[in-house]
């Protein structure tokens, strides 16, 4: 007897879905840089729309050196030639950056107000990219707001030249990425907008007036000679007043009158130490930045 099979017609095989391959590290790398490079671009297209913010990031710099530096000049006098304008010529242009760099972190706060900052971090992309992006951005628009302070230069009687200006450029980057490290540090410890400005302001100002822009190093009080030291922005300031400085053609006793470098335990330090001193600040502030936001919920 013929047996006749139940089994209904053959279905055919479906093939597993192909596993998905992990990341490989340079797809990953790429990632990365997309990432960095998305929201460095979203800071500077802020910056370039906000025009008040462009005005305003200049006013109080002129107003130090135009109203500060001919106030003063009658007290302090001239040396060879060399006033206190063209000496504080270079710590304004510090100015410039510090304040602009520190106070670009507040996109973060502002982020976070509005939810923005948790869409970010909910994102599969490392925190040291957002802080990268942050940093990039925050330096290119203050060493920008810097560079635009140049066209002061001969108002004030201070000398440029193609060199010096690149060189100067170079430094503003520099102090703009040490500052933005640290003003994104202290943005992802706060909640509120409000609080931001406060703590920036209460940082700030301490900071500029301590760091030798607006007055020379030397001869100062032990006690203050001290505090100008522990400063770090003091050894930020003092390479660009060295090479703005360098092309003036400065007398002996001008050099001598309105001092230039960071002098430690008698030894005034080469503009390489600065630059190093400076590196270092802005790598401790920058990772101190990543672990700050990846803690922030």
């Amino acid at each position: 007897m013929t047996t006749l099979s139940t089994a209904g017609p053959t279905t055919p095989a479906i093939p597993p879905a192909p596993a998905t391959a992990p990341p490989t590290p340079d797809t990953r790398l790429s990632q990365e840089i997309r990432v960095a490079g998305m929201v460095w671009e979203r800071e500077l297209i802020r910056y370039t729309r906000n025009r008040t913010r462009i005005a305003s990031g200049l006013m109080q710099p002129v107003l130090f050196l135009f109203v500060l530096g001919y106030g003063m000049s009658g007290l302090v006098g001239s040396t060879g030639g060399f006033n206190f304008r063209q000496f504080v010529f270079p710590g304004v242009v510090a100015m410039s950056v510090v304040m602009t760099a520190m106070f670009s972190a507040i996109s973060i706060v502002w982020d976070r107000e509005f939810g923005f900052l948790r869409e970010m971090l909910v994102a599969p992309v490392s925190r040291m990219a957002l802080v990268l992006g942050k940093t990039a951005g925050g330096a290119t628009v203050a060493a920008a707001q810097g560079t635009i302070m140049l066209v002061l230069a001969p108002l004030v009687g201070v000398r440029l030249t193609p060199l010096l200006v690149v060189e100067v450029i170079g430094l503003e980057l520099l102090m703009a990425v040490a500052m933005t490290t640290f003003g994104v540090f202290v943005a992802s410890r706060i909640q509120k907008m409000e609080a931001f400005q406060v703590v920036m302001q209460m940082l700030l100002m301490p900071m500029l007036f301590l760091s030798g822009a607006l007055f020379p190093l030397n001869n100062l009080p032990k006690w203050l000679s001290v505090i100008t030291r522990l400063n770090p922005l003091t050894y930020a300031v003092a390479p660009l007043r060295q090479v703005v400085f360098a092309a003036q053609n400065m007398t002996p006793a001008a050099q001598a009158r309105f001092a230039a470098g960071v002098t430690v335990f008698g030894h005034t330090l080469p503009i390489m130490a600065d630059v190093a001193i400076v590196v270092v600040f802005a790598l401790v502030f920058f990772g101190l930045a990543v672990r700050g936001l990846s803690r922030t919920e």
